[in-house]
């Protein structure tokens, strides 16, 4: 299909500076779209406002909140809606698309702010939330304003039906798989190790559940390593880790693109203990493009992203005993181990933007049909009241 050349905003919820799912998948739609001709802006809340891509806008400095088991670093008020409208005003845009826009963010702001085609991306995973959601009555209406709606995961969409009783259509984030497909055996890497990569320090991502099961593990695997990509306190992590362990961890810190690849091609296999909060789990998606064997907890979007176990071995989440088991069959069973490898990787090329994309320009010209461009809505002026100004 072809979509016309358009000049698209993008809105991004969370501070850009913070590694994160949201912010990857939307750096990564900007520029694969920005590949394909057209014109992006990205708005985000950024702390660091000298050291942007040319195409991201900052909205402001964000704040730290509590959400979905993690902390969230939003912005959200007067100052930040005037930003919003501004951007806007400037943009001269085609059409907007809005991440998280359930959420008190720039994303909600700018909903309100405008008419016109608007797309949301839902993203979150989440049980219902007091703080989150107790603007509900003023939140309905104005979701009710985008002309389209994505979900990224089944859990996703069910949990938008839930909060806000409206629909949307299923499309995955998107990954480069033919990239991380060519990535180069790095022997520091291999052998009988455990890959991870994320933030590593928080405690949903699950690391701790794995360093319980070490010792069962390291009973039938004694030359077992653990190697970490990601940012965090790895001296700080290392407290919390028995002393006989230690050693056997390896932090590398933030990886580039070409050494995540080499990283999943190379590790013996790659471990997702995530406890909960994750609605795709782009990272799964991703080390299967690289070649990984996978090990994950069977929280429903992981068990949905790997086929019930078809594309990788699911676990019982945060029961160790279930954890050690798994990786003693998969580090000692080596065509298991490469079956997995052989199946995941042609899997993932369902979510090679090539084809995600293809999804996405589908849901904007759902978006477009009968609806002209981007303008300022006329009653947007009179949400400052609520804001507070």
């Amino acid at each position: 299909m072809t979509f016309e050349k358009k000049r698209i905003g993008i809105v991004c919820p969370y501070g850009w500076d913070t590694p994160g799912g949201v912010q990857a998948h939307i750096a990564d739609l900007a520029t694969y779209l920005m590949s394909q001709g057209h014109y992006v802006s990205v708005l985000a809340p950024t702390s660091d406002e000298e050291n942007l891509p040319e195409y991201v806008v900052s909205a402001g400095k964000p704040i730290s909140i509590p959400y979905n088991g993690a902390v969230a670093r939003i912005l959200f008020g007067p100052i930040a809606f005037a930003r919003v409208r501004q951007w806007i005003s400037q943009g001269e845009f085609d059409l907007l698309h809005l991440h998280e826009p359930a959420i008190p963010s720039i994303s909600l702001l700018a909903c309100f702010a405008a008419e016109g085609p608007m797309v949301g991306t839902f993203h979150a995973s989440a049980k219902r939330q007091k703080a989150i959601f107790a603007i509900g009555p003023i939140l309905e209406p104005v979701i009710e304003k985008l002309t389209a709606r994505i979900a990224v995961s089944e859990a996703a969409r069910e949990t938008l039906t839930e909060h806000l009783e409206t629909d949307a259509i299923v499309v995955p984030n998107g990954i480069y798989a033919k990239r991380l497909a060519g990535g180069k055996l790095k022997q520091e890497w291999s052998g009988n190790t455990i890959g991870f990569i994320g933030r590593f320090a928080e405690p949903r991502k699950g690391l701790a559940v794995l360093v319980s099961a070490l010792g069962e593990i390291t009973k039938s695997i004694p030359d077992l390593r653990i190697i970490v990509a990601g940012p965090g306190d790895s001296a700080e992590f290392l407290k919390e880790v028995p002393e006989e362990f230690r050693n056997r961890f390896t932090f590398l810190g933030r990886i580039s693109e070409e050494e995540k690849a080499d990283f999943l091609h190379s590790v013996g296999l790659y471990v997702a203990p995530n406890t909960g909060g994750e609605s795709f789990g782009i990272i799964l998606a991703e080390a299967l493009a690289g070649g990984a064997a996978v090990v994950a907890s069977d929280i429903p979007a992981f068990q949905a992203l790997l086929g019930d176990g078809e594309y990788g071995s699911l676990f019982i989440s945060e029961d160790s005993h279930s954890l050690a088991r798994t990786v003693i069959d998969i580090l000692k069973n080596d065509e298991k181990r490469d079956s997995l490898r052989t199946a995941g990787k042609l899997y993932a090329q369902s979510f090679d933007w090539d084809v995600v994309a293809e999804r996405i320009y589908d849901v904007y010209e759902m978006a477009m049909v009968g609806l002209g461009k981007v303008v300022l809505s006329s009653e947007s002026r009179g949400w400052n009241k609520f804001l507070g100004r």
